[in-house]
């Protein structure tokens, strides 16, 4: 059965153009996906003229209006009843589409992903839940962005749902789970991680391995980690601010003299596999885990490489069922 995935064609810095790119690249890599182009007709059409694609396998679905960034949320997904997002969002809670995918705004995608296609019911909260490299793999940090003010109880549905993500979808067989905190110890943090630790620990759907520091989190310390989301955004964006910043300062230093281009040149295969590992274009988007149907959002800048992943990753996690085995640990 082919997964049918809608795309936000007008979200993102780079849109129309790169969200059709890799919305080709993606069908053309796999008969197991069709999409759905959502967004201004008249912009996407020219994009595609005199291009070979399976006509069968990609749609456009004509929307006349555009969430912009800077937009309130809640008000642009109100009122924009024909905006890209809103129509992409309809069409997966309407069950004419497995999957939506956008690198818009972050903040009305959540509202949209919540409102729109809803909640599980018995979730109380839908984190985004984003893939990080580690020395031993990968590893999921959620959440990510959604929730600044989560409570404790939210919490342990992030590692309940974070655990079934790994398992189901990652293939980690006994996937471990940290808290995210200032401290190994049980009493440190603040408020939050002291309340949350004790229900974790009790928690007989995971396998909690404790407080987890940030300095650890690239060593894959844990296969989960657990966070609100001003904690995992930050550590996100520092994982990728010092991703890039050694990669360019290994490119040069050995570009700086004539026996670092000699050495370059020899481990430059190497050093091409790290890139590709940090590289956030690999992992495609992040999904919000708890929703009826799967919402994944994309990096703004996304890439027709970063949105071709996003759209494949969308095969293994509908087939996974998540929907289902969230709903039975955590539904009501």
């Amino acid at each position: 059965m082919r997964i049918r995935v809608a795309v936000d064609a007008m979200g993102g810095d780079y849109m129309p153009d790169c969200n059709v790119d890799g919305a080709l690249k993606a069908i053309s890599e796999t008969e197991d996906v069709e999409v759905t182009l959502v967004g201004k007709e008249e912009q996407i059409l020219p994009l595609l003229e005199g291009k070979e694609y399976p006509k069968d396998r990609l749609k456009i679905l004509n929307a006349s209006e555009t969430i912009l960034t800077g937009e309130s949320p809640v008000s642009a997904i109100q009122r924009k009843k024909d905006s890209s997002m809103v129509v992409g969002l309809k069409l997966l809670s309407d069950g004419q589409a497995d999957a939506f995918i956008s690198a818009g705004s972050t903040g009305a995608l959540l509202v949209g992903g919540q409102t729109i296609a809803g909640r599980i019911p018995g979730i109380k909260r839908s984190p985004l839940a984003v893939l990080l490299p580690t020395t031993k793999g990968t590893s999921v940090i959620l959440d990510a962005g959604a929730n600044v003010d989560a409570k404790p109880e939210n919490l342990v549905q992030f590692a309940v749902m974070g655990s079934l993500y790994a398992k189901e979808v990652l293939k980690i067989e006994d996937p471990s789970v940290g808290l995210v905190n200032i401290g190994t110890e049980e009493e440190k943090g603040n408020e939050l991680t002291r309340t949350t630790f004790p229900l974790l620990k009790e928690c007989p759907d995971i396998r909690f391995i404790g407080n987890a520091e940030a300095r650890d989190i690239p060593f894959g310390a844990a296969d989960v980690y657990v966070c609100e989301a001003f904690t995992g955004n930050v550590v996100l964006k520092m994982y990728e601010g010092v991703a890039k910043a050694l990669l360019s300062q290994i490119k040069e230093t050995l570009m700086s003299s004539l026996r670092g281009k000699i050495g370059g040149a020899i481990i430059k295969p190497s050093l091409s596999g790290l890139k590709k590992r940090f590289d956030s274009s690999e992992n495609g988007g992040a999904p919000m885990l708890g929703l009826k149907g799967l919402v994944i959002k994309a990096h703004g800048n996304s890439t027709a490489d970063q949105i071709r992943n996003a759209i494949l990753q969308c095969i293994d996690f509908t087939r996974s069922d998540m929907k289902t085995k969230i709903t039975e640990k955590l539904g009501r």
